[in-house]
């Protein structure tokens, strides 16, 4: 782990990791530098106070003018169109490569970097958006909105522990985006930590009597310790698909594990 940390564009750092995550056109009003986006996963979770809080706000509002199950589709379109579904589109990818490149790691990569989806990225985001719908829809709109909005920055800062976990299995020339995530230093880490944990703790004081906190925090991060020995077994190094995936699938495994007590 590094010691000391460049304090310097902090505004920058930030402002990147929206402008990447996000579809909004936040670039119209101010470009990071490039190097601002080697550090964009430090601010991750921060990303997912938004996109959380809008997905949560557009699900409990909208079951107030539609069915219930219309609002949560809304609220599910709405995300992707916030994001670009650049997490869904990992998860393909990842699917995709794990399922059909075998142990053969430089064909897991060429599948993953392919723009093509595949049979098992297309099974993979059907069973994900049943999982995500029927999850959702067996709690009440209010109880939804909170889970939502404190488990996707949570989520986040799980899956953003794969970057110090593990090198990164391309070259930065070879990369999608042609960037590779810096590693946290302590400030980053305690930053990233603050991020993805105050939102859940709000959420598991309020739900106290409702929700175990404990399998609430440990089960997803067993599930995302399992991917990641996965991704070490086949690859011994992430992509930018590998987090999104995690991402989508720590989400999903917190949100089940809600569901089961507030359904």
């Amino acid at each position: 782990m590094q010691i000391s940390l460049d304090t310097s564009k902090w505004y920058d750092r930030i402002w990147a990791a929206f402008i990447f995550f996000t579809r909004l056109p936040l670039w119209r009003l101010h470009q990071p530098a490039k190097e601002a986006y080697k550090t964009v996963v430090e601010h991750w979770p921060l990303v997912g106070w938004l996109t959380g809080t809008t997905m949560a706000a557009v699900l409990y509002f909208g079951s107030m003018l539609f069915t219930y199950e219309i609002a949560i589709l809304l609220a599910i379109i709405t995300r992707l169109l916030v994001t670009g579904a650049l997490h869904e589109d990992g998860l393909a990818d990842f699917i995709d490569g794990f399922g059909g490149g075998g142990t053969d790691r430089q064909r897991i990569l060429d599948i993953m970097k392919d723009s093509h989806i595949g049979t098992y990225g297309v099974i993979s985001l059907i069973l994900y958006f049943l999982l995500l719908f029927f999850t959702l829809h067996a709690m009440t709109p209010i109880d939804a909105a909170m889970t939502i909005a404190a488990v996707d920055p949570f989520a986040k800062m799980l899956s953003a522990q794969l970057i110090q976990m593990m090198p990164y299995a391309r070259t930065e020339e070879t990369a999608k985006n042609h960037t590779v995530y810096r590693r946290f230093d302590i400030k980053a880490g305690i930053s990233l930590a603050i991020q993805g944990l105050l939102p859940i703790s709000l959420y598991i004081y309020y739900m106290y009597a409702r929700v175990d906190w404990q399998l609430l925090i440990f089960i997803p991060a067993i599930v995302m310790y399992f991917l990641y020995m996965l991704i070490w077994r086949r690859l011994h190094g992430y992509t930018g698909d590998c987090c999104g995936a995690l991402f989508l699938l720590t989400e999903l495994t917190t949100l089940l594990v809600a569901g089961y007590y507030l359904q």
